[in-house]
């Protein structure tokens, strides 16, 4: 006879905020969807794990991740799936390097991807007409991207471009991000002031919170705090903060100097000049971390190593400086409104091929030290963002979800057991999923199912939406 279940999880604290679960249950899974809850489920499966002394919890959702040939690459996928993340949003492309590489290295996620406005690339200037962004969004949800992303931190638009994109893809219902910064305002509190008033009630995702408060204006715990009560005044706006110390930019230098504003930021914080000389010295000293791969992974690298990999990459590569104070880094993951909701809506990494996928790690730290409830963790880390994009099968275990399911050790802070979509990604320390799927809009999708690749659809007008669960 036929085992009625295909895997069945047992004994495991089951931490479930959506559906008011916090208990020690089963799971039941049927191909891609929980079948079953409940503190003992009869019956056998082809699959058994005994998750005695663990927390089962949601599939992390890390709504700021970077798998590109742009940034980040294709073994970020193995990282992500190493880090017990089921879901992630891909916030820069090009769309078409996510979805081949997705195709290449994918491991069994689920990733959503937005394609970046940047002058020279995929607009020609940095003061685009409605009809050139509205072309540039044509493109990106041809090719399997949920919307765009403004890269003001990086490679800045106006401020009239920028309100622009922010306008024409609300009203078509796409998702629009935006790295705060445009060329009248830097990527620094002001720049997070203006983005804000820029959207003028259209919803947008501001990404990183965290990097607008690093002291560039005013003490960065002030600026923490300057951050927040924007985001309070200004309800239609979502958001993520990272825990990182590392910042990630491209080290690519063009006519003798940084192509990325950040970079040449970061270069002369650490008394180097914002010049291709500088970026060698900085990299050589070890102030610049380049990325270079190891073992199937990203790490970050300094010194002769460093350099030779980013001289061998002729400057287009990854890089990372200790850029993040501590201190409005905590704040911001735990600050919560009056209402008691929290105040910046999702734990994210900005890692994927970055090397710094530690929503468990250092999120769970937190939770060690009480500054967050076990509940909150998972509302920030896969709840909130799967309601974010809207994905209202995912960040929770109910019966008919999408067997999405993260098992953390939580002594060891380690994730060690990982379904999506009733696939095993991650069992113990080895990555065992292969294949995957794009979430992408019905525009979509024949792009991803020709690279070889599953369509996960979701509509138009239901992202970017508050994700309405008090703490």
């Amino acid at each position: 006879m036929n085992a009625p279940y295909d895997v069945v999880l047992r004994n495991g604290l089951v931490v479930d905020p959506a559906n008011g679960v916090h208990a020690i249950h089963d799971v039941a899974i049927r191909g891609s969807r929980i079948v079953d809850i409940a503190p003992a489920i009869a019956g056998d499966a082809v699959r058994e794990h005994d998750l005695t002394g663990r927390v089962a919890m949601p599939g992390i959702v890390d709504m700021h991740v970077h798998l590109s040939a742009f940034l980040g690459g294709g073994l970020g996928h193995r990282m992500l799936a190493r880090a017990g993340v089921t879901t992630a949003l891909d916030m820069a492309g090009p769309i078409e390097g996510v979805v081949e590489l997705a195709a290449r290295h994918g491991c069994g996620l689920s990733v959503a991807g937005l394609n970046y406005l940047r002058p020279g690339h995929t607009i020609e200037s940095n003061d685009p007409s409605r009809g050139d962004l509205s072309k540039a969004l044509d493109h990106a949800l041809s090719q399997g991207a949920i919307g765009l992303k403004l890269l003001g931190g990086h490679y800045p638009l106006t401020a009239e471009a920028t309100a622009r994109a922010i306008a024409i893809a609300g009203d078509r219902g796409a998702y629009v991000a935006f790295h705060a910064g445009t060329l009248s305002a830097g990527s620094n509190i002001d720049g997070l002031r203006e983005a804000c008033e820029l959207s003028v009630g259209y919803p947008l995702h501001l990404a990183h919170i965290n990097s607008y408060c690093r002291g560039q204006i005013h003490d960065a715990v002030a600026e923490g705090e300057r951050a927040l009560a924007l985001l309070a005044a200004h309800p239609h706006v979502r958001s993520e903060s990272y825990l990182a110390p590392f910042n990630g930019v491209s080290g690519e230098c063009v006519d003798g100097v940084p192509g990325s504003r950040l970079a040449a930021f970061g270069l002369e914080r650490g008394g180097f000049a914002a010049t291709v000389d500088g970026m060698s010295d900085a990299i050589e000293a070890g102030w610049a971390l380049v990325n270079v791969e190891r073992d199937g992974v990203i790490e970050l690298v300094g010194g002769s190593e460093g350099l030779a990999a980013w001289r061998a990459a002729g400057s287009n590569i990854g890089i990372s400086f200790r850029a993040n104070p501590p201190e409005p880094r905590l704040r911001l993951v735990t600050a919560t409104r009056d209402d008691g909701r929290f105040a910046v809506d999702a734990l994210a990494t900005d890692g994927g091929g970055i090397p710094r996928n530690d929503i468990v790690s250092r999120g769970l730290a937190l939770v060690h030290l009480d500054a967050l409830s076990l509940e909150g963790f998972v509302r920030k880390a896969s709840l909130h963002p799967a309601r974010i994009l809207g994905l209202t099968t995912k960040g929770h275990l109910g019966v008919g979800a999408d067997a999405d399911i993260t098992v953390l050790d939580l002594e060891r802070r380690k994730p060690v057991l990982t379904y999506a979509h009733g696939q095993r990604l991650l069992d113990g320390e080895d990555v065992v999923g292969r294949g995957g799927r794009m979430i992408t809009t019905a525009q979509g999708a024949s792009a991803v199912r020709s690279a070889g690749l599953d369509a996960l659809i979701v509509e138009p007008g239901t992202m970017l939406k508050s994700p309405q669960f008090d703490l």
